[in-house]
């Protein structure tokens, strides 16, 4: 059974060093600017993955023909994930991966 441990805490990006401010609706996973993330849970919020990979974006999963959900790839040990696109999310950075996964 997984388990949800509620953390919305803000983060310096480990890619690219913005600094992100915990969500307004949700718990905030993943950069708002370049999208990264890190490879630091096992089941959601509960920090105990030792990876601590980079979880870089390889695609966009759509709903309805819009952009729904990040899918991410560890760069380390190849752990493949996905999790819900933020309403502060930049659409720029959503699109330019929907482009690039659409030649992969």
């Amino acid at each position: 059974m997984k388990r949800f441990t509620h953390r919305n805490e803000s983060f310096t990006c480990a890619v690219c060093g913005h600094e992100n401010i915990p969500a307004e609706s949700t718990c905030r996973n993943h950069c708002v600017m370049c999208l990264c993330s890190k490879h630091v849970d096992i089941n959601p919020g509960d920090r105990n993955n030792s990876c601590q990979g980079i979880l870089k974006p390889i695609g966009v999963e759509l709903k309805s023909g819009l952009p729904e959900k990040i899918c991410f790839k560890c760069e380390v040990c190849d752990f493949t994930g996905r999790n819900k696109i933020a309403p502060d999310d930049s659409r720029e950075k959503v699109y330019e991966i929907m482009e690039k996964s659409a030649y992969l």
